[in-house]
């Protein structure tokens, strides 16, 4: 996707016309949907927010908007504010100074707005509308009736665009209802999305909305998409869409989605040999489908792909276990898991590794999804050139995710961003000394023979040479060593960096691990004890129950699952402690992991602990007396 697609986000939510009151949704609406589409993973817009606009204002920027495009462009215009109808039952959309009585001067008509989008020569536009129509202001209001058809989509009538090849104007509601923004508003409610921009934005931001899965999300799928998530919330209100386009819009990346291709199905005669009797006749067919998974044309191998899918799950083990051998082969399989760009400079020339895609073609079919904005990956003839753009300073952490035809794969990239440092030398023009007194030399008042001690170090990488003639002779100049070689830190140090990126996540597991062990080993004293009981009581009066319990060994699990158990609180707090306290350090992956193992731990821990401690109890007071 490249910068030809723009967007224009207008928020109003504080209205200085009487009647009009305010709105909560409009801020966070433009907030969230503004990062969606600008993020260049997802949308990849160039986007514009306007809040809080005069009616001018507002005519002014949205006619900007539409004019001086071009054929490949594509906009998308969002309101997020009221919804007003005049006495003859225009739709306007309300700006910060509209009065209802004078809609005409300090309202934007619909047909404004529609005239825009006629004349653009852009290729696509798209009009998103939530808006709250007509229980947007009071009842009492004059001027303006709070009831009745707002008669949305007719403002927009379906005709053959002038300038551009289509357009699409999707409504947060039909023309008998209202815009829902979510529970009663409060004095202490904080403001979030309203119900149809929040469908919108996690459609877009999770790839849940690309519903055929083929990586990309359409205006029809981010339509069915918002549709349904509404209706599930809020059964009173029912999204509309209209539009004239030809061919499909993208509005859009998925991260969710596998690549799709069109399969050819296998020759008649290799289906009616998969489906004979002859065990080594269907072994034969697999053989061939092996070989045709092979074959340059995408087509032809998934088609072969799907059939060996199915083998392998209806057939005879010794059959099945050949289809799986032949499917492992088209499965991604990127040369590194892993790539380690070191020290980058900031600001310097963006650095790039090469990632080979091994195996057959439809092996190395597939799309990167880059998790971070500083990522870049580019396809290569044999594979994928991994750009890391060094504008953002600090240890950078992200993941490149491999989608395919069959499965999926991950390369983790890393790297150090800090400043650049140019070394000084004698004879360069215009070269400063470094800031401070070189460690030979005394500042003043100081005695000539008192080492000076700089106000701080010098910054890591920065290399400093000072003139022969800047030293007393009775100081020998201090040994050379050479720059640090960029990708080989010492082990000391990668070591260090593991345990700070890793930290939470090991913490979790060991918590998750102690809280199993915990709740296994409760078990096994709770089997022991009621065994002991059973013999107790077969025993008679001539029994003891110590006797029994520590015959049977519970006491031993007893006193491991409350250990493990109460390790396992302290270790999964820890964890928790860590991901909060180092939050700069854990991409979002590793944030959610340590989040839902140490939620496990707690859940098996908590119980164990409570359940042994009772029976404790239970075993200090009752075992003298039975």
């Amino acid at each position: 996707m490249t910068t030809t697609r723009h967007a224009l986000i207008i928020a109003n939510d504080h209205y200085v016309g009487e009647g009009l009151k305010k709105l909560r949704a409009p801020v966070p609406d433009a907030t969230a949907l503004a990062e969606v589409l600008r993020d260049p993973q997802i949308g990849d817009f160039e986007v514009q927010v306007v809040h809080n606009a005069s009616a001018d204002v507002m005519r002014r920027r949205i006619q900007g908007f539409f004019t001086d495009r071009r054929r490949d462009d594509t906009l998308v215009l969002h309101f997020s504010c009221h919804g007003l109808k005049s006495e003859s039952g225009e739709l306007y959309f309300a700006a910060s100074d509209t009065e209802p009585r004078l809609l005409d001067a300090t309202a934007v008509p619909a047909q404004f707005v529609r005239g825009c989008m006629s004349r653009t020569r852009a290729g696509r536009s798209v009009l998103f509308l939530d808006c709250c129509y007509g229980g947007a202001f009071s009842r009492s209001s004059c001027g303006v009736r709070a009831s009745g058809d707002a008669n949305v989509l007719e403002a927009f009538p379906k005709d053959k665009p002038a300038g551009g090849r289509g357009w699409a104007v999707i409504t947060a509601s039909n023309a008998m209802e209202y815009a829902i923004e979510g529970d009663e508003l409060t004095e202490d409610s904080a403001p979030r999305p309203s119900v149809f921009t929040q469908a919108v934005v996690e459609g877009l931001g999770t790839g849940e909305a690309d519903l055929d899965a083929d990586g990309e999300i359409s205006l029809d799928d981010l339509y069915n998409y918002v549709y349904d998530h509404v209706q599930e919330r809020n059964p009173h209100q029912t999204p509309s869409k209209t539009a004239e386009m030809q061919g499909e819009l993208y509005l859009a990346h998925s991260r969710r989605g596998r690549i799709k291709i069109a399969a050819v199905p296998s020759p008649p005669a290799l289906r009616e040999a998969l489906e004979s009797d002859n065990v080594f006749i269907r072994l034969g067919a697999v053989l061939e489908l092996r070989n045709r998974l092979q074959n340059e044309s995408l087509e032809i191998a998934e088609g072969a792909r799907q059939a060996l899918e199915e083998v392998a799950r209806n057939d005879i083990r010794q059959i099945a276990d050949e289809a799986c051998r032949a499917l492992r082969e088209v499965k991604l399989a990127p040369s590194a898991a892993r790539l380690d760009f070191g020290p980058v400079p900031k600001g310097s020339a963006p650095q790039v590794k090469s990632v080979t895609m091994n195996g057959p073609p439809l092996a190395r079919h597939c799309v990167a999804q880059p998790t971070r904005s500083w990522l870049r990956v580019d396809p290569a003839p044999d594979g994928l050139r991994v750009c890391v753009d060094p504008a953002a300073e600090g240890h950078l952490s992200g993941d490149i995710v491999l989608k395919g035809v069959a499965d999926e794969a991950v390369i983790h990239v890393e790297a150090l961003v800090g400043p650049a440092y140019e070394p000084t030398s004698p004879g360069r023009p215009g070269s400063e000394p470094p800031p401070g007194p070189a460690p030979w030399q005394h500042e003043p008042g100081r005695s000539p023979s008192e080492p000076s001690v700089p106000d701080r170090p010098p910054p890591h990488g920065e290399m400093t040479v000072v003139e022969p003639s800047h030293r007393p002779p009775s100081v020998p100049e201090p040994p050379r060593r050479p720059p640090p070689v960029s990708g080989h830190a010492p082990g000391r140090e990668k070591a260090r960096a593991w345990s700070g990126t890793h930290r939470a996540p090991a913490l979790a597991g060991a918590a998750l691990t102690l809280a199993g062990t915990a709740a296994v080993t409760l078990v096994l004293a709770v089997q022991a004890a009621v065994a002991a009981v059973v013999e107790r009581s077969r025993e008679g009066v001539y029994g003891n129950i110590e006797d029994n319990i520590r015959e049977h060994g519970a006491l031993t699990p007893l006193a491991v699952s409350l250990i493990t158990a109460a390790v396992a609180l302290v270790v999964g707090a820890l964890a928790r402690y860590d991901l909060e306290a180092r939050r700069d350090r854990y991409d979002r992956r590793a944030a959610t992991g340590t989040r839902t193992l140490t939620s496990f731990a707690k859940g098996l821990a908590i119980p164990s602990l409570i359940l042994a401690v009772l029976a404790s109890v239970a075993y200090l007071l009752g075992s003298p007396n039975w």
